[in-house]
């Protein structure tokens, strides 16, 4: 017999394919049209926080420079990686990411960054081996990060950071709901806390990066963007059907969702640019230790 959460989470998945198939005119878009490409933006170095709305940055209010907007390509990170990354030369740019979201979903043959710092992988010990976390910690990017700009005084420098995005590191909130994805297990009724408990524990996990941008920011010299690459809802109504939706689907263009933070930072000399030829090692990506890091995401579908 299907339970009442079950049948609950189906009808709710099936309105937001509805609200898909409206938003990509029956799946004939690929991007929000409305989105702007990140590498035609004027910046040093810019920061990525995963899933972060606009208004919350805005309310939180902790870091330095002048907040404005943008619309992002796309409602998830795989969407959006698609439509900035895919077939463009990036060999100006440098790309460190806690999220192995780019090799999932981009062929290889279309990525053409200078290098690629993958601290998610399993030889360098982050994943697991910090406080028990099963993701990047925001600390050890903004550290990792102050490097990679030192070994690459002449590049963009693309910092992928996973917080405010699942999962939970504050002890409150990660005691509070667990690993996995709790918007999807809050909407199947498998997890006892209220909306509310989820919107705090979201900006919670914003919170525990804010002070580690920070750091960045006002420790490297040149114009630094701070971004997201998508939003996030919380219980916002989608559209057209107004049903109340969680996390971020994707093709899915409302403001709560395509509506990113842009706060721009400068201090010090801006970098001479210089594009080189890609840099790295040629092993083979390991699709079983994405999956894995991808269900440590919350990418449990």
């Amino acid at each position: 017999m299907v339970s009442l959460g079950a049948l609950k989470y189906v009808v709710w998945k099936w309105l937001e394919r509805c609200n898909r198939a409206y938003h990509t005119r029956l799946y004939t878009r690929r991007e929000n049209p409305d989105g702007i490409n990140i590498f035609d933006e004027d910046w040093d170095t810019l920061v990525i926080l995963d899933a972060c709305r606009y208004d919350t940055l805005e309310a939180i209010d902790g870091l330095p420079g002048t907040l404005e907007s943008r619309q992002s390509l796309g409602s998830m990170t795989s969407e959006f990686l698609q439509a900035n990354v895919a077939g463009r030369d990036l060999t100006d740019t440098v790309y460190v990411t806690a999220t192995p979201q780019l090799h999932n979903v981009v062929d290889a043959d279309e990525i053409h960054f200078h290098k690629i710092y993958d601290l998610w992988e399993d030889d360098n010990n982050f994943w697991t081996g910090e406080k028990g976390h099963r993701c990047i910690l925001p600390e050890t990017m903004a550290e990792y990060t102050k490097e990679v700009i030192d070994t690459h005084p002449n590049k963009r420098v693309l910092v992928h950071v996973t917080q405010p995005h699942v999962p939970f590191v504050d002890p409150v909130s990660q005691a509070l709901v667990g690993d996995g994805n709790p918007y999807r297990r809050y909407v199947a009724g498998k997890i006892d806390v209220t909306a509310e408990d989820l919107r705090q524990s979201y900006e919670n996990n914003l919170r525990c990066a804010i002070p580690h941008v920070r750091d960045l920011m006002t420790s490297i010299e040149g114009k630094t963007v701070v971004t997201a690459d998508h939003g996030q809802l919380l219980g916002d109504r989608s559209f057209p059907i107004p049903v109340k939706m969680w996390a971020h689907p994707h093709g899915t263009y409302v403001e709560e969702l395509v509506k990113v933070p842009w706060l721009v930072y400068e201090s010090g000399d801006r970098r001479r640019i210089v594009a080189e030829p890609p840099v790295g090692d040629d092993d083979a990506t390991d699709f079983s230790v994405i999956k894995e890091r991808l269900r440590d995401l919350g990418y449990d579908e």
